[in-house]
């Protein structure tokens, strides 16, 4: 499932981001605030942001985005490792 969501252009061109960047860097601010809001778990919020585990790590550490880490999650990032 693919999930598509419309920005009204007003919007779109006063977000202070490269054009050709606001995708990709889009995707890693919602993944970080579902993930902050303990709506996303770590794993599927990394695969949304399209970062490597270690590298979202890193980056909610730069943010003072504490970890949020259960049994959910554990299920989800051993998922992951193992390509499912």
């Amino acid at each position: 499932m693919t999930i598509l969501i419309e920005i009204p252009d007003t919007v779109a061109r006063a977000i202070r981001i490269p054009r050709k960047e606001q995708q990709r860097q889009l995707k890693i601010e919602l993944a970080l605030s579902l993930y902050a809001q303990g709506i996303l778990s770590f794993g599927k919020a990394s695969e949304l942001a399209e970062m490597t585990i270690l590298e979202f790590g890193v980056l909610l550490g730069k943010r003072n985005i504490p970890r949020q880490y259960d049994e959910t999650d554990l299920q989800d990032d051993v998922a992951y490792a193992s390509g499912q």
